[in-house]
């Protein structure tokens, strides 16, 4: 990579970084983004057992209930998902289900996630199959 394209990259870098501490809590780490992109997949049955499967089968990631449960308290808190409790069954010893939902300002996070990491991936000839 040329000095010119390294000094393009290291500005789009600090240009990123830049928005992202405007945006304090805004950001989504590596397991809230799986999460939240599986609760948007799975909609109405978004919750813990469906979303580690959805995880496990498109991502190859095994994720303890634990964590994702964790993750998605992170992303309710940030205001990405609203949660609500399902009827208690006799399957689950009459404990509910809590679901999941993706908000507005969840979808906006994820656009934005999607066009920061587009932007940092492009143009490096390494990743794009290209030599430099």
């Amino acid at each position: 990579m040329g000095q010119a394209a390294t000094s393009i990259l290291l500005l789009l870098i600090r240009y990123l970084f830049a928005i992202l501490e405007d945006m304090p809590k805004r950001y989504l780490g590596e397991m809230e983004l799986m999460v939240l992109l599986a609760v948007v997949r799975l909609g109405d049955e978004a919750y813990g057992v469906p979303i580690s499967k959805e995880l496990l089968d498109l991502a190859g990631r095994e994720v303890s209930l634990g964590s994702i449960y964790a993750a998605l308290d992170r992303i309710e808190q940030k205001g990405f998902v609203t949660s609500s409790l399902g009827d208690p069954t006799p399957e689950r010893g009459g404990r509910a289900k809590r679901y999941f939902r993706v908000t507005s300002t969840g979808v906006r996070a994820l656009k934005m996630t999607r066009s920061a990491l587009t932007n940092l991936w492009s143009g490096i000839p390494l990743l794009e199959g290209r030599r430099s």
